[in-house]
């Protein structure tokens, strides 16, 4: 029994020494998002299974060195959509798990311009689980976001321990695109209130039109150490997707909100997030190149001056 054991030792310690040989250089990935939780970094990403929209994640221990991908979620029979995700992230709340994700449905809506192509619409919609590691299963059946709006990049606020969702109504539909917000029940079943518009896309010092629209994407929201809630998000610069800061002026998510003059990142980057590693440095996340099948995580450390963001390396 022993001599056994030892064998099977002897067998599988080589695979759990390989177990973690990914780099991020070696993960293809847009809209990443990284949960820190119980000592592991869980980084999600999207993953289709049999033609039906899904999402897997891979961990590490240092932000170096990661596993290779674990299906979490894959959507059920019976949903609203089977098509493809967009821009999955994860949340702690309440003691569960919440993945945010943008579903898109293949069914296709005619756009505000007589000359604009058909879209497929899209929405976000929330996955709850009792594990980072899944599996994730709908809070509903229907997305959250307006069934009328062409929607994505939903994700969690928390304010006065009430639950909001923030996301983007798109360009597609609105030509110059919005950040919106509506709130949520306890259950992250189902959105509450009407949306609230917070800004448009235009507002942006750094934004450029692509031709007449205006791109918003990518929110998140982060409180700076004096308290100021401010907005990160994306759009498109005169040096290609770059990572825009708005401020609320009054501190609360109704605002009113005022975007900053110095984009966080502009050289072709962007729908980042931002979170504290193990050892308590501020981290920011965000894909870069934003084409070209290219795309990958790049981490940068953050300053927080209490007024602002700023990458420091």
């Amino acid at each position: 029994m022993k001599r056994t054991l030892l064998i099977l030792v002897s067998v599988l310690l080589p695979i759990s020494m390989f177990a973690q040989s990914l780099t991020l250089q070696d993960i293809y990935i847009r809209d990443p998002f990284i949960l820190v939780d119980d000592g592991t970094y869980y980084l999600y990403a999207s993953s289709s299974v049999d033609g039906k929209g899904g999402v897997a994640v891979y961990t590490s221990k240092d932000l170096k060195s990661w596993t290779d991908r674990t299906q979490v979620m894959t959507l059920p029979d019976g949903n609203w959509s089977q098509g493809g995700i967009w821009a999955p992230e994860v949340h702690k709340y309440k003691g569960k798990y919440y993945l945010f994700a943008t579903v898109n449905e293949p069914t296709k809506w005619k756009m505000s311009k007589e000359d604009w192509p058909d879209y497929i619409y899209r929405a976000t919609q929330i996955f709850c689980s009792k594990s980072p590691m899944g599996p994730f299963v709908p809070t509903s059946v229907f997305p959250q976001t307006p069934i009328d709006y062409m929607a994505l990049d939903g994700t969690l606020f928390v304010e006065d321990n009430e639950p909001y969702m923030v996301f983007c109504h798109e360009w597609v539909q609105t030509v110059d695109g919005t950040v919106e917000f509506v709130k949520l029940d306890k259950k992250l079943s189902k959105a509450v209130t009407d949306p609230v518009r917070m800004f448009y896309g235009s507002t942006c010092p750094v934004a450029e039109p692509d031709n007449v629209n205006y791109v918003t994407d990518g929110c998140f929201m982060y409180r700076t150490k004096t308290g100021k809630l401010l907005m990160i998000w994306a759009s498109f610069g005169p040096d290609g997707y770059a990572e825009c800061i708005a401020e609320s002026l009054t501190g609360r998510l109704a605002g009113p909100w005022r975007q900053q003059s110095e984009p966080l990142f502009k050289q072709d980057g962007g729908h980042a997030m931002i979170f504290k590693d193990l050892e308590g440095k501020l981290r920011l996340v965000l894909h870069s190149p934003n084409g070209g099948g290219l795309e990958r995580a790049k981490l940068f450390t953050l300053e927080d001056t209490g007024d602002t963001l700023r990458i420091v390396e």
